[in-house]
């Protein structure tokens, strides 16, 4: 057994390759193959204590060889190569160990839900970080499809065992490396920095881009003790003589969920990290004090296989062209236009209007503007708060339509008629101004009052309304320039506004933080079964590694709502806080594509939004799995369908994605229980378009949903097509 502090490193894939074959040594364990067929185009063959994984890494004659090395008096990763088919193999690296720690504290089951939390600050809690060991006792590989996996073990990372395993993709210079590791330790939450050592050959340079996109491009040398990094596109590169490697998190999955997006400096590099005696490497990590509000870290439940992974991406160029590469995986983390889509996302306290009152009680500065309220009155534009961070972030994102969540600060409910009214006008004046033909910037609110837990509020064009009312107060009243101001003191008042001015309510982050225990609770109440309820939001909260997809507590709930009966929807929401244009926002977010031509102008309203959510006219998505068009016997999400003749019914669906895809789930339910077929989708190369049809015979279903997932855990998942007696 080798600890890796002072001899091998665990987790997190790199590769080296040699370019001349080597007399190996008495294999001290023989791989299992009985799961390995060749004809996945990818080749594991063993010669003493090496494992080769030969695999084409193109469709240009070009290949990779990555040669383990079981002895354990050895680098683990004996060397990565490069070559083509005809041509001797060019070594890019030799000598290198995979690295991991694992840091783990105690989650707090008491409060709220269990598992399901948020609220929890596991920065403030007693912790410890342990390094893995890896003990080479066994090895084996299996074929999927067009895929290959290696396992090694065993691997100990303090109260964690498991193995490490490394998924190789034909003709793709991609490798995800993972270590599988379980713990029976009660209430553990915990978080894994990963990344690879360099004991023989070392990069001549290392290469990343700072968050503001300025390239930065240092020697190893200048290392002599590890740095954390704020990088954009959670990516480092690592050149060497003949190629180069970069090393990135899972886009998204790797980020726990925290109100504000910072860049916490994800990013490691150089000598002895972690205050261990280890030589120049370089990896991910996560800062365990997050934002220091509540840092959740990861759950892991006891006796839950947790996938600890991080992406390797090798290149026979440079370090920049590398970088490149791993860019097209998140298309440089923007949400790609769809033909007949618009890209809507919502729940965001930037606090802009807040900000802006602050601002405008600061002295008057030269370089100030001046714009208009709806009142006609006029307002000054701080110089500053011209063009604010955030929509400009926004944007670069390729975010159309942005439904902002203000006045989460401060006491809302009991803010005076006179005060919310000026708080509303600048809202509504500064929507209009940050608006124009292609973005499209709307008010929105999450009241924390009247229903039961937290919710969002959604009008199709400017509203005037104050949250509370006394019993002797009026329900509406009418201002000089602004029209009907709405006094809502309670669910009744709540309904019959939405129902008035043709909005919608849905619950936020539901059955976790302030909305625990919604909206079950309300369920059966009027304002719930009205269609003016539009159901829940969803976001990957609270992160548990062991799922086999993104935010199960919210697709949960889809289902059960579905189930109950009254069509509900849920939209994607961000559900984050102040935004710079230097943060690592993307990795925090999730889109929804409306079924939408145009984007709206403000001064016209956008009623069309609405009724695109209503009408569940939309999928969400993380970016990278794009589901331009789903349908059930012809029938689009938020359609009602009904089975043919011999009670089957035919799926149809168009993807596009950029990371290799991993299965595609069909979920429905009879109005009780909820029913999974799933589909492998190992076959699938990196970056695809393609159109799938099948029949399927689903047991008397009364809706029926698509989710797909690829295999960093990015995906995409429909809205419900409704199942109707014929």
């Amino acid at each position: 057994m080798i600890n890796l502090t002072n001899t091998r490193g665990l987790l997190v894939c790199l590769l080296l390759f040699h370019t001349i074959d080597i007399i190996a040594d008495e294999p001290n364990i023989t791989i299992n193959l009985q799961q390995y067929d060749p004809a996945c185009g990818i080749e594991i063959i063993q010669a003493g204590t090496f494992i080769d994984v030969n695999w084409p890494i193109d469709h240009k004659g070009r290949h990779a060889r990555i040669r383990f090395d079981t002895d354990t008096k050895q680098p683990l990763i004996q060397s990565i190569s490069f070559g083509s088919w005809d041509s001797r193999l060019q070594v890019l690296a030799n000598g290198l160990d995979p690295v991991l720690f694992v840091r783990v504290g105690n989650r707090d089951l008491e409060k709220r839900d269990g598992w399901t939390i948020f609220f929890d600050r596991m920065q403030r809690k007693q912790n410890e970080v342990f390094p893995a060991v890896i003990d080479c006792t066994n090895a084996s590989g299996e074929s999927h499809a067009r895929r290959a996996v290696l396992t090694i073990g065993n691997v100990k990372a303090g109260p964690f065992e498991g193995k490490l395993r490394w998924t190789f993709f034909a003709n793709s210079p991609l490798i995800l490396q993972e270590a599988v590791l379980t713990t029976n330790r009660p209430r553990t939450a915990y978080l894994y920095d990963a990344g690879i050592i360099c004991r023989q050959s070392l990069p001549t340079r290392m290469f990343w881009k700072d968050p503001s996109g300025t390239s930065i491009s240092q020697e190893p040398a200048n290392f002599p003790t590890s740095r954390n990094l704020a990088v954009r596109g959670r990516t480092i590169g690592a050149e060497f003589n003949f190629g180069a490697l970069a090393i990135f998190p899972p886009p998204h999955r790797y980020f726990y969920p925290l109100d504000f997006s910072n860049n916490f400096r994800n990013i490691w590099v150089g000598r002895n990290y972690q205050q261990q005696s280890l030589p120049f490497g370089f990896g991910i990590r996560h800062d365990p004090n997050g934002d220091d509000r509540y840092v959740p870290w990861f759950n892991a439940p006891p006796n839950t296989r947790q996938n600890m992974g991080v992406f390797l991406l090798i290149n026979p160029g440079t370090a920049e062209d590398v970088l490149k590469d791993v860019g097209r995986l998140t298309r440089d983390d923007q949400f790609e236009p769809i033909d007949g889509h618009t890209v809507f996302s919502s729940h965001y306290h930037v606090e802009h209007t807040r900000e802006m009152l602050q601002a405008q009680e600061q002295q008057k500065q030269s370089d100030d503007t001046v714009g208009t309220l709806p009142s006609g009155d006029s307002y000054r534009i701080p110089a500053e708060l011209k063009s604010p961070d955030f929509v400009e972030t926004l944007r670069k994102h390729g975010v159309d339509i942005v439904h902002l969540a203000e006045f989460h600060y401060g006491n809302t409910p009991s803010r005076s008629l006179d005060k919310r009214v000026e708080q509303l006008q600048l809202l509504h004046a500064e929507c209009d101004r940050l608006s124009d033909r292609r973005f499209l910037l709307l008010p929105g609110e999450e009241p924390n009052v009247h229903l039961g837990g937290h919710w969002i509020s959604f009008f199709p064009k400017p509203i005037y309304w104050v949250l509370n009312r006394n019993d002797d107060a009026p329900f509406v009243i009418e201002h000089p320039s602004l029209g009907r101001i709405y006094q809502v003191g309670g669910k009744a008042d709540v309904l019959q506004l939405l129902r008035r001015e043709g909005g919608l309510a849905w619950t936020a982050h539901p059955r976790i933080k302030g909305s625990t225990g919604y909206p079950d609770r309300y369920r059966n109440e009027l304002f719930y079964q009205s269609d003016r309820f539009l159901g829940g939001a969803w976001k990957a909260m609270p992160a548990d590694l062991s799922e086999p997809r993104l935010g199960s507590r919210v697709l949960d709930l889809l289902d059960d709502m579905s189930n109950w009966g009254t069509p509900k929807y849920v939209v994607g929401e961000v559900d984050v806080f102040k935004i710079e244009h230097d943060h690592e926002l993307y990795a925090h977010m999730n889109v929804n594509y409306l079924r939408l031509n145009r984007v709206p102008r403000f001064k016209d309203g956008w009623q069309s939004i609405l009724d695109a959510l209503r009408g569940g006219r939309f999928f969400v998505s993380t970016g990278e799995v794009l589901i331009p068009e789903f349908m059930i016997n012809r029938k689009r999400s938020g359609e009602a369908a009904t089975a043919n003749s011999k009670g089957q019914f035919t799926v149809q669906f168009d993807l596009k994605w950029t990371f290799p895809l991993q299965y595609a789930e069909i979920i429905f339910g009879d109005g009780e229980k909820v029913e999974r077929q799933r589909f492998d989708l190992s076959m699938t190369p990196a970056y695809g378009t393609d159109s799938f049809e099948f029949d399927v015979r689903l047991k008397n279903p009364r809706w029926v949903r698509l989710a797909i997932w690829d295999v960093a855990t990015n995906g995409a998942f429909t809205q419900p097509v409704w199942i109707r007696d014929k």
